[in-house]
């Protein structure tokens, strides 16, 4: 009797996620590598005086999907290149951006990567889902929820995301109240906000999978 050998596909997105399912033979699995330049995250925080918003690039990832739905990925945030487009004076705009780069923040020489790994999503309506993650900025990690919008037409990915940190969890604890409670008018909020946008295309092996 000839022996019959089922593959397991495990697809593994840069080692941070990996899924097997041998016992569904019939799910279809796919990973989709996140398109930098079409990507977008924009960043917004407030204090008493006023607030701040501006940008920091995706660098890379992928998102990967299980017959049609979301199930994890991975993405990471260039912190090096992040931008202020609130601000018009060139001089005041790069005394700002210094600052959030210096160790009173992000501390970008040593952490100039922020990553947020997919660990699940849980389906909540029609193509959105609540999503469990986790986030590392400056080399620490901590667990998040957020709510996420993802939309696929087989051979590309739309995923949209608004999450809100608290920085204060990650070593950020500049001007923060919750820390110096006499700090007065220069406080920062703890939370600050992302709103992202991601666009992901069929990788090559997922093209060449759907051939078969």
């Amino acid at each position: 009797m000839k022996k019959i050998l089922i593959p397991i596909l495990s697809l593994t997105a840069f080692g941070l996620v990996s899924f097997t399912n041998p016992s569904d033979k019939t799910a279809k699995e796919a990973s989709y590598a996140v398109d930098a330049k079409q990507s977008k995250l924009v960043w917004h925080a407030k204090k008493v005086t006023g607030e701040h918003s501006g940008t920091a690039p995706i660098k890379q990832g992928s998102l990967i999907l299980n017959d049609g739905k979301l199930k994890g990925g991975n993405f990471e945030i260039s912190l090096k290149d992040l931008t202020v487009t609130d601000i018009t004076d060139p001089e005041y705009n790069a005394k700002l951006v210094g600052h959030l780069k210096n160790d009173d923040f992000f501390a970008v020489d040593k952490h100039p990567v922020a990553k947020l790994q997919i660990v699940s999503a849980t389906p909540s309506g029609a193509n959105k889902y609540d999503v469990k993650g986790k986030l590392t900025i400056k080399g620490v990690t901590n667990d998040i929820t957020f709510p996420a919008e993802v939309t696929s037409n087989g051979k590309a990915v739309t995923g949209k995301a608004k999450i809100a940190i608290d920085r204060t969890k990650y070593d950020i604890k500049y001007n923060s109240k919750s820390v110096f409670s006499s700090i007065g008018d220069k406080a920062i909020d703890d939370v600050f906000n992302l709103d992202i946008s991601l666009v992901a295309a069929e990788t090559a092996t997922t093209a060449k999978a759907k051939t078969k």
